[in-house]
């Protein structure tokens, strides 16, 4: 079998809200629970295992590849709730998107300070 990402552990002030943010923006079906975790699937089997912690959060980086219409709803969904985004990871360009790479791209946060961020093409291709 070849060597595949099956889940990460993403570390939550409320693993409630976290699970329910990335369902909601992202267009996921709603979380399941294993153990500690909230279980958010995304649709290549890989699962972001939203974990509550009682110490300050590391902030990550979770990037997902996306369809240009999934990008489309995503967008609209940053902008509807009136999240800051931004073209790049480090925040210098507010309020736009990329089109690195002959696609899309978007940067924002998660309540927790993740950074996020939707492709519709793959860095390099």
């Amino acid at each position: 079998m070849p060597v595949q990402l099956n889940h990460t552990i993403v570390e939550a002030r409320d693993r409630e809200e976290t699970a329910e943010f990335l369902v909601e923006i992202l267009g996921l079906t709603p979380a399941g629970t294993y153990g500690p975790f909230r279980v958010v699937e995304v649709d290549n089997g890989v699962s972001l295992d939203v974990l509550q912690v009682d110490q300050p959060v590391h902030p990550q980086h979770y990037a997902f590849l996306v369809g240009e219409d999934e990008f489309d709803r995503i967008w609209g969904r940053i902008k509807e709730r009136n999240l800051p985004y931004w073209a790049d990871p480090m925040r210098r360009e507010p309020g736009r998107i990329n089109t690195n790479d002959g696609g899309r791209g978007v940067y924002w946060l998660d309540p927790n300070g993740h950074s996020l961020e939707i492709i519709t093409r793959p860095y390099g291709g």
